[in-house]
């Protein structure tokens, strides 16, 4: 039996492993992040609501249905109203997740200490998972939480009982606050719950008490929110207002369903190490082998690789059948890099560790191409927040985006325009300046044609704005499919500069 359990001193190899290499990651996920801008409008929207909050109002603590994150991050601006710090701290945050999920899988499988280390460096070097840690969303808090959901179930499944049942419990509370879309994780559970077969959850009243808490947040901050002026359906609203949309948003998406299950493979296939390839596809092997062994059925415990290869593809399956981006499969992309590195292990420790260099070597070579390159150049925002002040200051049009207001002082306006004859009505309210920002290519929000061929006051470039992986995250809300937006890219990418400035008229 002494056999079948790791010794202690590996384990702490595998601690030390894992602790270097997390470490190690840092650098990686704050390179060129302190001299960027907020990437895209949530990020703007979440840094002014956390703002917001911090003064005591909580008129947007659902917002997106994320109020813990909101919660969380509050405490932050009573100190600094500085973006760069929040994004660093989600940055950090994002590291933590991934310390979170390889500890769990490391702990499942074994793995000893150098091939701790290098899935670590593997699944945090992800070309999706190093983007996603690189703005001012729930994608951190969501991610850290799912490793704990993933780790805290499969116990819950090795060892039933009381105490592992509610530390799952915990996990999925704690994430339905901090990511609406979290709700995705119950189909799954029940899944897994009916294979399982073993009646816990039905036993001594669990049932109930896993009821009550996971309706405890929605009742507890519901109650704040009401305290606070905020009606008490507001948290409730935001499922059903993704569920079923009242009308289309301002790029024409008006539906939740959009079946598509190519567009998840094209973008591994683009993006992604072929180590994802190996675990999404090798999995399928040992299944067969399971199942011919006579080991495979409901009520026999599912070997790690199968417990994680469960939840990718669950996800991959549900998550083709609604509006798509990168960041639908956030929680798989992990998975499927370990179960990669899990199936190569077989191989003689040179070749490979070979390999895992190799992997590493091409997503260093990903993130390169696909985030550093558009990172390089410092933002211009700060330049065209400069020329606005230079020019009179006050309040100023923005079309699409909010990305200058963190580099605008507090007191002069950003107003977001869908449209430009929304621009004469400003006009009549004292703005004169219009910044026609590139966000309107990347959201496919094109009603701004006259505004286009006018020559601009001032202009300057902003390559963050023509990120391949920035237009692909946003085909959720233009509704495009993954060939369409990446043409939309390529358009983006013949124009030389990104912001432009104009006078706003008051004419139409």
């Amino acid at each position: 039996m002494s056999r079948l359990l790791p010794s202690s001193s590996s384990v702490n190899q595998s601690r030390l492993w894992l602790g270097v290499a997390l470490l190690l990651l840092v650098p990686m996920r704050l390179h060129g992040l302190l001299h960027t801008a907020l990437p895209d409008y949530d990020s703007v929207r979440n840094w002014q609501v956390v703002q917001e909050i911090a003064a005591g109002n909580l008129s947007h603590l659902f917002r997106h249905g994320s109020p813990l994150f909101m919660l969380c991050y509050a405490p932050v601006a009573w100190f600094t109203t500085d973006y760069r710090v929040f994004l660093v701290l989600n940055a950090l945050l994002a590291v933590a997740a991934v310390g979170l999920l390889t500890r769990f899988m490391v702990r499942a499988t074994r793995l000893p200490g150098w091939q701790t280390g290098l899935l670590v460096l593997l699944v945090g070097t992800g070309t999706f998972l190093t983007f996603s840690g690189r703005d001012f969303t729930m994608s951190s808090a969501s991610l850290l939480c799912f490793a704990g959901l993933l780790g805290g179930y499969y116990q819950r499944l090795r060892q039933p009982g009381a105490v592992t049942l509610y530390r799952a419990v915990g996990w999925l509370v704690l994430g339905l606050g901090f990511n609406y879309k979290f709700i995705l994780t119950l189909p799954i559970l029940a899944v897994l719950e009916w294979w399982q077969a073993d009646g816990l959850l039905w036993q001594r009243g669990h049932w109930w008490r896993v009821g009550l808490l996971v309706a405890a947040p929605y009742v507890v901050l519901g109650l704040v929110g009401v305290l606070a002026g905020v009606p008490w359906y507001a948290w409730a609203a935001v499922y059903y207002k993704v569920a079923f949309p009242d009308a289309a948003n301002a790029a024409g998406r008006t539906t939740t369903i959009q079946p598509d299950f190519l567009y998840y493979l094209r973008y591994v296939l683009d993006f992604e190490s072929v180590l994802v390839w190996v675990g999404l596809l090798a999995p399928l092997g040992l299944l067969w082998q399971e199942w011919r062994a006579g080991r495979f059925g409901r009520g026999r415990a599912l070997p790690p690789e199968l417990y994680l290869a469960t939840w990718g593809w669950c996800l991959l399956a549900g998550m083709s059948l609604l509006l798509k981006a990168p960041r639908g499969l956030l929680w798989a992309y992990g998975l499927w890099y370990a179960l990669g590195w899990l199936t190569l292990r077989r191989l003689p420790a040179p070749v490979l560790a070979a390999l895992g260099l190799l992997a590493l070597a091409g997503n260093g070579y990903r993130l390169q191409r696909h985030i550093y390159a558009y990172t390089a150049q410092s933002t211009s925002y700060p330049a065209v927040a400069a020329w606005l002040q230079a020019h009179g200051g006050g309040p100023v049009a923005s079309t699409v985006s909010l990305g200058l207001a963190p580099f605008r002082p507090a007191s002069d306006t950003v107003w977001v325009v869908m449209h430009e004859a929304d621009l004469p009505a400003l006009a009549r309210q004292g703005y004169r300046y219009v910044l026609l920002d590139a966000y309107w290519r990347v959201a496919n929000v094109r009603q701004f044609d006259s505004l286009r061929r006018r020559p601009p006051l001032a202009a300057w470039p902003e390559p963050a704005l023509t990120s391949p992986l920035l237009f692909l995250e946003h085909s959720e809300f233009t509704g495009l499919s993954y060939q369409q937006t990446l043409q939309r890219w390529q358009q983006a990418r013949q124009d030389s500069m990104q912001l432009r400035v104009y006078e706003v008229r008051s004419e139409k």
